[in-house]
């Protein structure tokens, strides 16, 4: 958790093979799992974001170095220190033309 925002930038060029300045956000765990980084391009400079928890631990992936997409409500179960792989309450269903 020491990298700045040019080391954390540099680490998703180099290791994920990915552009920083793409639209998204890149988390980052340090390894106790209590505190995240954020990493935003803004369109004009980068927005870092940290989070520390006070008690418990982030659920973050087992593979130090896994790469994985979240959507929204992935993003909100982590930083509330929920597990990424929730069971859904309701199972969708597929609804087939009637006529």
């Amino acid at each position: 958790m020491r990298k700045s925002i040019d080391g954390l930038a540099a680490l998703v060029q180099q290791k994920f093979k990915l552009n920083p300045f793409q639209p998204a956000l890149f988390l980052f765990s340090g390894r106790k799992h209590d505190r995240i980084k954020a990493l935003f391009w803004e369109g004009d400079g980068f927005v870092l974001l940290y989070k520390r928890l006070e008690n418990g631990r982030f659920q973050w992936p087992a593979a130090p170095d896994a790469l994985r997409m979240l959507n929204p409500q992935e993003f909100r179960w982590l930083l509330e220190g929920l597990s990424l792989d929730q069971p859904k309450a309701v199972k969708k269903i597929q609804v087939k033309n009637c006529m």
